[in-house]
């Protein structure tokens, strides 16, 4: 019996080597793109359990006092990022900043139900409890939290503050 030489397989073998190769190349920037889109799905869901659970709490704090007038109904937070060691800011992902005003929300509700006239030394004392005060973020990042602004207005207490990663030590 007589072994066929190889020379007839040669561009027969390079074209499927190459087509092997493609759906490779393919396979990678499909899995690329679906990981891509996966991530920003999971950003847009946190996101919006955010909100969500905003929604919910403040439907609840306003039907608790909506024969109330002159105290505080909602607690309102926003966070500013601190600035790195080069004076860039430093950006924090949505996660991180969705749990962090979720604590901060956690801490603040101690407000809920304050008259707003007396909110001047109420402020000081969030300022005293809340300043510097240590958060846990994701994959056991602390942060520095600093209250920048408290403004009661309409019913709603809305609170800035800055958050910066802590330094190990």
């Amino acid at each position: 019996m007589r072994v066929p030489s190889f020379g007839r397989f040669r561009r027969m073998s390079a074209a499927l080597g190459i087509f092997v190769l493609g759906m490779v190349a393919g396979a990678a920037v499909y899995n690329g793109l679906l990981a891509a889109k996966f991530d920003a799905l999971v950003e847009r869901l946190h996101e919006t359990e955010e909100k969500l659970g905003e929604y919910e709490l403040e439907i609840r704090k306003l039907t608790n006092y909506r024969k109330q007038h002159g105290i505080i109904k909602s607690v309102v937070a926003h966070i500013e990022t601190g600035r790195g060691p080069d004076g860039s800011p430093q950006p924090l992902d949505t996660v991180t900043e969705t749990r962090l005003k979720q604590q901060l929300r956690r801490d603040l509700a101690a407000f809920l139900g304050r008259s707003v006239y007396d909110i001047d030394s109420e402020a000081r004392l969030a300022r005293l409890l809340l300043d510097g005060k240590v958060y846990k973020g994701l994959k056991n990042t602390d942060y520095v939290v600093e209250i920048r602004t408290v403004l009661v207005a309409d019913g709603t207490m809305t609170v800035w503050v800055t958050a910066r990663p802590r330094l190990p030590g």
